[in-house]
């Protein structure tokens, strides 16, 4: 099953590779681009360069995922944001300031070795 899916997009590859030559082929000499898109698919003919292929799968200020390829046709993926996307949320630290006291004319709680009267003036039961 996998080698029947790898063959259908290799041949859907080859295809919308030939239809972007087709394309580029079409147009006069002085209009010749070799880069766009062919039914929705970006295609980019002309020779890459370090740069070019760096900024393809390495490019942290750009927001997108995925992005035209530095050569060929179909997409790339960024890897810088991929991986920002991934990473765990940061954790603000916790504040380190003095902690809140009682609000005045509130009773502070009785030590744990204290026992409190019962507040019906009942003793309390041993």
């Amino acid at each position: 099953m996998i080698a029947v899916l790898a063959r259908i997009a290799a041949a859907a590859a080859g295809a919308l590779a030939g239809a972007a030559v087709a394309k580029e082929l079409d147009k006069p000499n002085d209009e010749r681009n070799w880069h766009g898109e062919i039914a929705g698919v970006p295609y980019d003919l002309r020779t890459p360069t370090v740069d070019k292929l760096r900024r393809a799968v390495w490019d942290p200020d750009n927001p997108n995922v995925v992005g035209p390829p530095p050569f060929g046709v179909g997409w790339s993926v960024n890897l810088a944001r991929l991986a920002a996307m991934v990473q765990p949320p940061t954790v603000a630290p916790a504040p380190t300031g003095p902690r809140e006291l009682p609000a005045a004319g509130r009773p502070a709680l009785p030590a744990a070795h204290e026992h409190p009267e019962p507040s019906d003036g009942q003793p309390p039961l041993s």
